[in-house]
């Protein structure tokens, strides 16, 4: 089986990189973002993206805000979604093992259909996966009911190019709600539409897999999201019907976007910068045990087009574990890794000084 491991950067070129790394310092708001003069479009060239790397000569737009535009559908839909989770915690005394061990595998497909898929394949381009593979993601993609994937790629690349900035979709700087789940409920700051509309999402529309779903996301959302984990315990082992659906669909599904959100709220505001005390993001291993890997988030953000988003392996990190056994299998290739010796120049140049992550 070929598994290729690809350096962003090898030990061989440590001295050569050690001599550009001369620093500039501008403005982001309020915040000072140190970025080296290092070529960051030369290393995401291979990945055919340069728009998940941050842009510090954004300005956000000086006088007022724009007001709060409340979306109403939203916010009945999201507290009755919880009302619904809240349900679903009662009923779990009276559920057959055999329906939890089903709610629990439903959210590991989720999730990796957003960590393995989403995230690390289609918004940073940071491995290579065959067609099954990418059938797979995009099924369980639509099992977690988070935006299809053009539309989450588009908001994720917007995120990381105009981090805790008037164009970040959900803004840290905004305070844990607004980031956690208030952004979803209001309408988007016209910074974010503009800039989200001027990426460029030509791979990401190339994929054929990813527009199939785009087309028929409602209807895959109904089926995989809500319909097949309802069904499943219902016909294959007589669960109560309230139990199936309340349970392995509805508890499932609020637990699974509870989880993405803090990597957005929790993982930008709690745990230390080992990597670039610059910039919001943090280390918080709690995070990553419940998004499956992805609450390394200072390392992350500093270098995005790592494949495994840590620098620690499998350590809490499901999603990793996840891909390094699809290349073993064939079925991933390509993945993006950043040597040590860079990690630890980092660590020393821009970092806060501790060593421990999380």
């Amino acid at each position: 089986v070929h598994c290729r491991l690809s350096k962003e950067f090898s030990s061989v070129h440590t001295a050569a990189i050690a001599g550009t790394l001369t620093s500039l310092v501008s403005r982001n708001g309020h915040a000072v973002k140190e970025k080296a003069v290092l070529n960051h479009e030369e290393l995401a060239g291979d990945r055919g993206t340069v728009d998940d790397i941050f842009d510090d000569t954004y300005r956000e737009k000086e006088g007022p805000k724009p007001p709060l535009r409340y979306v109403w559908r939203n916010i009945i839909l999201m507290s009755l979604l919880h009302l619904g989770g809240i349900l679903g915690l009662i009923l779990i005394p009276y559920a057959k093992i055999q329906t939890l061990a089903w709610a629990v595998l439903c959210f590991l497909v989720s999730a990796l259909g957003i960590t393995a898929g989403s995230h690390r394949l289609w918004s940073h381009r940071s491995y290579k996966a065959t067609l099954p593979l990418r059938v797979f993601l995009t099924i369980a993609n639509s099992v977690a009911f988070q935006n299809d994937i053009y539309e989450w790629v588009r908001d994720h690349r917007v995120h990381h190019k105009f981090s805790e900035t008037d164009a970040d979709p959900h803004n840290a700087k905004r305070g844990f709600f607004f980031s956690h789940i208030g952004w979803l409920l209001v309408r988007k700051h016209p910074d974010v539409i503009e800039k989200g509309q001027k990426l460029d999402l030509s791979d990401v529309r190339a994929d054929k897999v990813v527009m199939f779903q785009r087309r028929y996301y409602k209807p895959s959302v109904v089926l995989l999201c809500f319909t097949l984990p309802t069904v499943v315990p219902w016909c294959f082992w007589d669960e109560s019907i309230i139990i199936s659906f309340f349970i392995p669909a509805i508890l499932r599904y609020v637990i699974g976007l509870n989880a993405t959100w803090l990597v957005n709220s929790a993982a930008h505001m709690f745990g230390n910068r080992p990597y670039d005390k610059n910039i919001n993001p943090r280390e918080n291993p709690l995070v990553s045990l419940g998004a499956l890997g992805e609450g390394f988030h200072n390392y992350h953000h500093t270098f995005p087009y790592d494949y495994s988003t840590s620098e620690y392996g499998w350590r809490f990190n499901f999603t990793t574990a996840f891909i390094d056994l699809m290349c073993l299998l064939g079925l991933a290739s390509d993945r993006k890794r950043v040597s040590k010796e860079v990690v630890l120049a980092r660590k020393m140049r821009t970092g806060e000084g501790s060593q421990k992550s999380g």
